[in-house]
């Protein structure tokens, strides 16, 4: 009987997270993406323009060729697909992704919900719809950078294994 009860238990509270997931309110992007990489702070300022240069000319446009202009030669990557190394986070976009290059937009296109700078970290936080089987909801995506002398030498995601990222979308 306790075992029972347990399992019913677990079933309600289960079923309880679900009715929560679809309940959430939709997570919407900002309407001024540009404003939201700006700070009064000059070192904050400079780091999270680095970002925007990061996100509009290599990560929209895939201008990978100037990836030493943003990238330090180490650069530390924590995500589960791409080794290390501005070589081999080159490799990764445009070698196993197969991105090509396209014209630089003026401003970014992608949809930003957030952006914090601190000290020498900027996250960038994003909307990301997820589609499963019981309909498609909102969620977020975030990338750090820890910038060094003007250029990002770390990034941290939360890619998984073998997860392709929605580049420009996320």
């Amino acid at each position: 009987m306790k075992m029972l009860r347990h399992t019913f238990a677990s079933l309600v509270l289960s079923m309880a997270g679900l009715a929560c997931a679809h309940a959430q309110e939709a997570v919407l992007p900002a309407p001024n993406a540009e404003a939201l990489f700006t700070s009064c702070d000059p070192k904050l300022h400079a780091n999270k323009q680095v970002v925007y240069q990061i996100i509009r000319e290599l990560l929209e446009a895939g201008h990978w060729e100037r990836a030493d202009r943003y990238l330090t030669p180490r650069y530390i990557q924590h995500n589960p697909n791409a080794q290390s190394g501005r070589d081999a986070v080159v490799r990764f976009f445009t070698e196993v992704l197969k991105v090509k290059p396209r014209p630089v937009a003026l401003t970014i296109s992608t949809p930003i919900v957030a952006v914090m700078a601190e000290g020498d970290l900027v996250t960038v936080v994003y909307p990301r719809t997820v589609s499963t089987p019981q309909g498609s909801y909102t969620t977020t995506w975030f990338d750090t950078w820890r910038i060094v002398d003007g250029k990002a030498d770390e990034h941290w995601d939360p890619a998984l294994k073998n997860e392709t990222p929605q580049i420009g979308s996320r």
